[in-house]
């Protein structure tokens, strides 16, 4: 189970990595342009242009952040460290998925299509994402 739960979690976390590496190269897969991109993926007022550094930043993260939760998996891996490592990663997950939901955020990050897809996708995923980290975490405890 634990399997299963780790590779569905890295196949979101690596299609996020690869599209944000995209991105960081001056890409605008799947949109055409790269202002209405930035409006898509970032959502703050006055952004024309992707912050490809960012991105490079979120596709590092995500792929590491992935890899974590494949060593998640193995209940040996790692120890305590790995178990705590993989809590942090649960608990900033759920954090970002709750962000999207609060009237602070929609105000700083207010920008169509991005308020949009933020509540119907970007923080609903980053909520599931998150429980699945904590869920591996959980399972590690099962003898």
């Amino acid at each position: 189970m634990s399997m299963v739960i780790a590779s569905v979690i890295f196949v979101i976390l690596l299609a996020v990595a690869i599209a944000s590496f995209v991105w960081s190269l001056g890409g605008t897969w799947p949109i055409r342009n790269e202002q209405l991109l930035a409006r898509a993926v970032v959502g703050r007022p006055g952004l024309t242009r992707m912050p490809r550094l960012a991105a490079f930043g979120v596709a590092a993260a995500s792929l590491a952040v992935g890899v974590v939760a494949l060593a998640l998996a193995d209940p040996e891996a790692g120890g305590v460290p790995l178990s705590l490592l993989g809590m942090l990663c649960g608990a900033l997950l759920i954090a970002r998925g709750m962000l999207g939901f609060t009237a602070g955020w929609r105000a700083r990050y207010p920008e169509e299509p991005f308020a949009t897809l933020d509540r119907s996708n970007y923080s609903p995923l980053a909520l599931i994402v998150g429980a699945g980290f904590l869920l591996l975490v959980g399972l590690r405890l099962i003898p």
